[in-house]
């Protein structure tokens, strides 16, 4: 069963030159535009967005992205492919984990094989063999042999982290004997998860030898990227844009959070970089209650004005003093 190549910048709508400020504008129209939030089609909405946050997941950091412009071009100019690759079929040749080879392909984490094949696995985060499996260890001489350990990432809404969720897993196992097995099961998120957490699953692993038990699968807790928010330990954080007159004159201007918008009073002289806090509005946080929202403040100009709008910043620019080069 093979894996096949997502093609990142495709689901951005970017070109494979596009820069990281470009990434990450591409992502935001279409993560807002296909946010189970607001869609009216929420399950193929659902997987729109999943995809466009894997995409993003790779394409906005530096190491991924390199990663993977090598796979889906350098190598095919003379760079080796990486392991599993089929040059041929243009696909991996799925995820093979353990002593006995075992391939797992899962529905529901929010990542595809893809990705799971060429950027899974967690190094040091626990004593898994290979790309995600462990393995397995003998009850005696010639006993029972117990199945490997099975890692996967998950993708993981903050909705999810706010409220919590029950997420149904899809399980298919192909074993190297050619038998294949397919399983199908809930796991629950629990409200507050971090990023890197791991879930364990008990007894979906790797299976058993010789009537050994089976291994457990650990779903690794990965944050869903938000258009409007960034996570800092049980805070959010989001880019509120103020028109200079907003900022200067103070304003009352609307702010979303995960509950829905609350109206936040900008006080007169507001400054680039400054951050006011709605107290209650992040995520949990250990030891009960929620975090903090930090509303990051950003004075936005207009890159087009018409004649009269250019007439009344001329008149501006003769009456004021202010000059923000002038030393204090």
């Amino acid at each position: 069963m093979g894996v096949e190549f997502q093609d990142y910048y495709k689901v951005l709508a970017v070109p494979k030159t596009a820069t990281d400020d470009e990434i990450k504008k591409a992502f935001r129209k279409l993560a807002r535009k296909y946010h189970p939030d607001v869609a009216k089609d929420k399950k193929t909405a659902e997987e729109k967005f999943k995809e466009i946050n894997e995409a993003y997941e790779v394409l906005s950091d530096p190491e991924k992205r390199g990663k993977y412009d090598t796979l889906g071009a350098n190598w095919k100019q003379g760079a080796p492919p990486p392991p599993g690759w089929d040059q041929r079929s243009g696909r991996f040749q799925g995820r093979a984990t353990g002593a006995n080879h075992e391939e797992f392909h899962y529905g529901g984490t929010g990542f595809s094989d893809f990705f799971e094949q060429f950027f899974g696995g967690h190094e040091g985060s626990r004593d898994f063999a290979g790309a995600g499996g462990r393995a397995g260890f003998r009850t005696g001489a010639a006993g029972p042999e117990r199945g490997h350990d099975v890692e996967s990432d998950l993708l993981v809404t903050l909705h999810e982290v706010l409220n919590g969720a029950v997420r149904q897993i899809s399980l298919r196992r192909q074993e190297a004997a050619g038998g294949a097995t397919a399983d199908t099961f809930r796991v629950r998120i629990p409200a507050g998860a971090t990023e890197g957490r791991l879930i364990r699953v008990p007894r979906k692993g790797g299976v058993g030898a010789s009537g050994g038990e089976p291994g457990d699968l650990f779903l690794r807790v990965r944050l869903a990227r938000h258009p409007d928010f960034r996570v800092k330990g049980a805070d959010l954080y989001h880019d509120l844009q103020l028109a200079p007159w907003e900022a200067v004159l103070g304003a009352t201007v609307s702010v979303p959070t995960l509950d829905g918008g609350v109206s936040l009073k900008i006080a007169p002289g507001a400054q680039p970089g400054q951050q006011l806090r709605v107290r209650g509005r992040g995520l949990p946080a250990d030891g009960g209650g929620r975090g903090d929202l930090f509303a990051l403040i950003n004075i936005a100009t207009p890159e087009n004005i018409n004649a009269d709008e250019r007439q009344v910043w001329e008149q501006l620019a003769a009456k004021s003093a202010f000059n923000p080069r002038r030393s204090p």
